[in-house]
């Protein structure tokens, strides 16, 4: 096993600390290997000034050199080999193979956006040429295009070790587009992080960008994380959390002086919705992915289907079955901490607890509290019930799930009408089915970033087209997506520049058009 130092990363150099701390395996409760350095709200500052100071020349660099830069931060996380998944492994209890597609995820999500920064289209470019001879005013020459906002502050989540974390989307879309990114790592998997960062911190010196390009801090989240939202040069926050540390952050970035935002994604049930056409004809295959789709990663993913929605009749009884069949048979398995599996321990004892809840099924399994280990549970209830109380529509992180049937089609839209703002939502339907079902599918496109049907939400392509987000408190503001290329949208902002001498344009909008560049001019879009 690699050897860890244990220091916070600030700015090229490596900071230590008479407080430290250590991480703890979920999978047997033991002490892992290291003594992590606890940042002080001194190091927040270092760390935050040397990413303002930095912003001018990292901004400055070309497309294709913050391209060589992400693309040599995927070689670095790649050359750390098994020590980073072994590593991995231990402090979350992720099985090896999960770990090995999320560490193929993060370098794909580091060469996508090298690919962005290459291309530049981003920038957005628009021009609308001078009219001096204009009655009965001439119009000036109009320029616009985005540009980076300046340092972004990254929390690294729990249940994506690698993907969410130092490395991943937030960070790889900040560093995209020029803007330096300094990270507060999450305490669960401290180890991870440090290899992480040391593969980052090696592409920063190899690449030869500015020592405040990155950063990474360990401390506690109400101590320094806070103290990250809150410095003046912070323009920006990307979180994956709970919507309790989610909220406090967004509410400390609104009381700045000058607020920023935060995108945060944070809570979500990703509601099913079974037409009866669908349960009538696969009953059983439905009953099968959903249990598979609930308990993947012991329920532990931001689209972990915890609500389903059916019709009440003869038909739904063989989809009761299938499901009850397949969580009796579900193994224990350890969740990420045992803070997590005390959590999910209480919101599953709340929901099964309320009045007017049954259990449909629990998993024979007998879980071992030494490793965090937890087992699957579905409830159910009657709408009537369901909208009588809103304890229901809490998100239970973990294994567990509720059927709530209704009267009627009619009554599934009711219901969909009542939830929060959801990450997903998905309709299981036959071609009749889908085929009456538009204004169910209205509904959830204002509730849901993303729409499935006859699939399951767990597992979000990494692509052009993905949204990841939506209504809160999914997210804090739907327009925008953590996954994808669209993701780095969060972090530019448009600039308008009139009348500007051709030297102190932007490459994205002089005359010549040296990036080749589809660009949008006088109306009409083209490469000119």
């Amino acid at each position: 096993m690699t050897q860890l130092h244990g220091h916070n990363f600030l700015a090229g150099g490596l900071q230590g600390s008479e407080k430290t701390f250590t991480a703890v395996s979920p999978c047997d409760g033991s002490q892992l290997a290291g003594a992590f350095a606890m940042a002080s709200t001194a190091d927040v500052d270092a760390a935050l000034t040397a990413a303002a100071a930095a912003s001018g020349p990292f901004a400055a660099t070309s497309g294709e050199q913050r391209a060589v830069f992400l693309e040599r931060i995927a070689e670095e996380i790649e050359a750390l080999g098994d020590a980073l998944l072994e590593r991995a492994h231990q402090e979350t209890a992720l099985p090896l193979a999960r770990l090995t597609g999320e560490r193929g995820r993060t370098v794909g999500q580091l060469r996508l956006f090298a690919s962005m920064a290459r291309d530049a289209s981003w920038t957005d470019p628009r021009i609308d040429r001078a009219m001096p001879d204009r009655q009965p005013l001439p119009r000036p020459d109009l320029r616009r295009a985005k540009r980076p906002v300046g340092p972004v502050v990254v929390f690294g989540s729990s249940n994506f070790p690698l993907a969410f974390s130092v490395a991943g989307g937030d960070t790889a879309s900040a560093l995209c587009t020029g803007n330096p990114v300094v990270v507060k790592a999450h305490r669960a998997h401290p180890g991870t992080s440090e290899l992480v960062a040391s593969a980052i911190a090696k592409a920063v010196e190899a690449c030869g960008m500015p020592a405040g390009t990155f950063s990474m801090l360990h401390g506690q989240g109400s101590v320094i994380g806070l103290a990250l939202v809150k410095h003046p040069a912070t323009q920006a926050v990307g979180f994956t959390g709970s919507r309790a540390a989610g909220r406090a952050l967004c509410d400390a970035a609104a009381g700045r002086p000058d607020p920023i935002p935060v995108f945060a994604e944070m809570s979500s049930i990703n509601p099913v919705f079974l037409l009866p056409g669908a349960v009538a004809e696969r009953a059983e295959t439905i009953a099968q992915g959903f249990v598979a789709s609930m308990t993947l990663g012991v329920g532990q993913f931001c689209t972990k289907p915890g609500l389903v929605f059916a019709v009440e009749g003869s038909e739904l009884e063989a989809f009761r079955q299938a499901v009850a069949k397949a969580v009796t048979a579900a193994p224990a398995a350890s969740m990420l901490t045992a803070d997590i599996r005390d959590s999910f321990a209480a919101g599953r004892d709340t929901l099964v607890g309320l009045d007017g809840t049954a259990t449909l099924a629990t998993a024979e399994a007998t879980a071992d509290t030494g490793k965090t280990e937890a087992t699957a549970v579905v409830a159910q209830t009657d709408l009537a019930t369901f909208l009588a109380d809103p304890r229901y529509a809490e998100e239970v992180f973990g294994p567990a799930s509720l059927l709530v049937t209704a009267g009627s089609v009619d009554e599934l839209a009711k219901a969909a009408d009542a939830l929060e703002g959801q990450l997903t939502a998905t309709l299981h339907g036959t071609e009749g089915d889908l085929a009456a079902a538009g204004s169910l599918v209205e509904i959830l496109a204002t509730k849901a970033g993303r729409l499935i049907v006859n699939g399951f939400p767990t597992g979000v392509e990494v692509c052009h087209a993905m949204q990841h987000g939506g209504p809160w408190p999914a997210t804090s503001d739907s327009r925008f997506t953590s996954v994808g290329s669209a993701a780095l949208e969060r972090f530019i902002r448009p600039v308008c520049y009139q009348d500007l001498p051709e030297a102190l344009l932007p490459d994205a909008l002089k005359d010549a058009n040296p990036l080749g560049l589809e660009r949008l001019v006088n109306g009409v879009r083209g490469q000119h």
